[in-house]
């Protein structure tokens, strides 16, 4: 579809406008030039001239008191005799109008005046022309740029894409599944309204995007752009938004306008909350956004859905938007872009590497289980980091080793290779972490090791131990969050056993323990204090999951003991399981301050060997197997053995039946 050629009626009234306002702004323009330039005149004419009458010039040369003039175009100055009594210091000339008087030049050579003709040169004429034409050019642009803006003001400024513009189709999109589904049902509809509208089905006039930020909820408005072949408004709340109450209203009506001489198209507005707010206060600040709100609720209301204009939206704070936005008939789909699973992470991980060199040893598989909680923006990152990581290290191809580092580097930054501590600060961090790894092999329901490493880190850790688990769980039990509590407290646990002291290392451990053991109590019923007692709401779901207390102060403070003693509790258990397997620690430890760095398999060979646990065997991969099949047959038939075929069995008689 051509946007030109819809377009074509607005430009001609807007050209037919044209001339009539230019008039105005030179004609204004001129007014005021004259103007100033008269003001200037009479100013400057003040300031270093007096000028007298005719008759008291003639008296005056008559009397002998002039000693030169200098006749100009349309004046004469007078210079006047020192002894004159008509001298006068602060005036060095005087000024009188130029007449028609033929006697003039005989008056002055009979009393030996001396006279001057001065014309005016090419110079100072271009100069008086300057003076004049620069200024007036001047106000013309100023005043033609303030008549633009004002006329543009209230005007829609979206920026319009085409399907070849976005360069975006659902293929480009993965790991939202559900979303996608909802979505092509309207494309679809877009494309062939008339197996809709046969049996009675009506076009949703609007669908909210909701869920955290990095989803891809704008990459999903673009894609369906991109699928349906319309035009696409791309717009972000605050666009609406001007200083001047009404702009907005009037953007929301230019736009509506815009879009219905396109249709079929699609209005996606990003960061709805901006203008969807609740409505509850009165002037002030909010008047621009209630009266934008309301303008877009009585468009949507007369929108006609036949015509094919879908209206899409995007949000992270859902529960800020004004219920009369979301009501059915204005955004008829909620529809939730939510952080994605397992399957969708392998899926965000092709799509991104697609157009990177990869290797035979990448596993995205394995990416996606070190990964859980990242969104695609993440993923898409970390797929960039390796490659540059790749390259780095004079590799054609990413390998795994790199997509590992690169998801370390996305999750605690780069190493700060800078940054030396000292031997006891490097024994201090190193037996924390192997106390945090330790307390993980000792659990059965912990999450295996990946990696122990007590190289610092731009994000601000010192040391780190990365978990990896065996697949991804969408349900925690009570003794999983009590095991991550352990775990959480281990590393504060080994200082103080080893060290006898405790060092500021712990502090987000202890963050991370607090708001574990809060949850279990006000949140997940798993408290025997309080029960199924539900103590706390959560807002922000989509930004910051900030949780709010509803009860009153004395069980707020029921609940804070009851953290306390489970904080207590778990880390009692620490210290316990830590103190049993000291020799375990030891060791680990004194390896991990020579390597700096200690994969989970290194790890678990100096834990099962100072357990005196025998090495689990290992499985083969597929490659393997089948390699060690073709070996055994090989040397079968070398060996020159044959094999009796098998008789067949003969099947049960009811069997044979069937």
């Amino acid at each position: 579809m051509d946007n030109n050629t819809n377009n074509q009626p607005q430009d001609n009234e807007n050209k037919n406008k044209m001339p009539k306002n230019q008039i105005l702004i030179i004609l204004l323009a001129a007014f005021v030039t004259m103007f100033v330039a008269g003001m200037m005149r009479s100013y400057m004419a003040d300031k270093s001239l007096k000028e007298i009458g005719y008759d008291q010039f003639v008296q005056q040369v008559e009397a002998g008191e002039i000693e030169a003039v200098t006749v100009k175009n349309t004046q004469i100055n007078i210079q006047y005799k020192e002894d004159s009594d008509q001298f006068n210091p602060a005036f060095q000339y005087y000024t009188v109008p130029l007449e028609r008087d033929y006697k003039l030049a005989d008056r002055l050579l009979d009393k030996g005046v001396e006279i001057k003709r001065e014309r005016q040169d090419t110079g100072a004429m271009l100069e008086s022309i300057l003076g004049l034409v620069l200024p007036f050019v001047f106000i013309v642009i100023f005043m033609n740029f303030m008549m633009k803006r004002m006329g543009g003001v209230g005007k829609s400024n979206a920026k319009v894409y085409m399907q070849k513009e976005t360069g975006v189709t659902f293929a480009d999109v993965a790991g939202q599944d559900e979303a996608k589904e909802s979505l092509v049902e309207l494309v679809d509809f877009l494309h062939h309204p008339g197996k809709y509208t046969h049996i009675g089905a009506k076009l949703p006039k609007g669908a909210l995007l909701v869920g955290p930020p990095g989803t891809g909820k704008t990459l999903l408005a673009k894609a369906v752009a991109g699928e349906a072949q319309v035009p696409f408004y791309f717009l972000s709340g605050s666009d609406f938004m001007e200083l001047y109450v009404g702009v907005g209203a009037s953007r929301v009506r230019s736009l509506f306008k815009q879009a219905q001489q396109t249709a079929p198209c699609i209005i996606f507005i990003d960061e709805i909350d901006s203008i969807g707010r609740s409505r509850g206060g009165y002037g002030g600040s909010d008047t621009e956004q209630q009266q934008t709100l309301n303008q877009m609720l009585s468009e949507m209301d007369g929108m006609d859905s036949s015509k094919g204009l879908l209206i899409l939206a995007a949000t992270n704070r859902p529960e800020v938007l004004d219920p009369a936005l979301l009501r059915p008939g204005r955004f008829d789909r909620r529809i939730i872009v939510d952080k994605p699973d397992l399957k969708g992470r392998v899926d965000i991980l092709k799509v991104h590497g697609k157009n990177v060199s990869m290797d035979d040893t990448v596993d995205f598989e394995a990416i996606a289980l070190a990964t859980s909680g990242a969104v695609g923006s993440d993923l898409a990152n970390m797929i960039n980091e390796a490659a540059i990581l790749a390259v780095k290290n004079g590799r054609n191809a990413v390998c795994q080793k790199d997509l590992f580092e690169a998801v370390e580097v996305v999750l605690v930054g780069k190493e700060k290779k800078d940054r030396v501590l000292s031997a006891e600060e490097r024994r201090i961090v190193s037996y924390h972490e192997v106390g945090h790894a330790l307390v993980s092999a000792l659990q059965k329901d912990a999450e295996p090791v990946q990696k122990i490493t007590i190289v610092p880190r731009t994000m601000g850790a010192l040391g780190y131990v990365m978990h990896v688990p065996e697949e991804e769980k969408y349900l925690n039990s009570k003794k999983e969050l009590y095991a991550m509590l352990v775990g959480c407290l281990a590393g504060r646990a080994a200082e103080e056993l080893v060290f006898d002291t405790v060092t500021t290392g712990a502090a987000n451990d202890i963050q991370q323990a607090t708001r574990i053991a809060r949850a279990m109590v006000t949140q997940y019923g798993m408290s025997d204090k309080f029960g199924l007692m539900g103590l706390a709401t959560q807002e922000d779901q989509y930004l910051t999951g900030r949780m709010v207390m509803n009860c009153g102060d004395a069980t707020a403070a029921g609940v804070d003991d009851e953290v306390m003693r489970i904080l207590k509790e778990t880390y009692n258990e620490a210290k316990r399981l830590l103190g049993e397997n000291r020799e375990v620690m030891d060791q680990i430890a004194e390896f991990l301050i020579e390597k700096e760095t200690i994969t989970g398999k290194e790890f678990m060979e100096i834990f099962r060997r100072c357990k005196g646990i025998p090495e689990p065997e290992k499985e083969l991969t597929p490659a393997e197997k089948l390699e060690a099949e073709t070996c055994a047959e090989q040397a079968t038939l070398e060996s020159g053995e044959t094999k009796a075929p098998e008789a067949p069995q003969s099947k049960p008689v009811n069997e044979q039946n069937q």
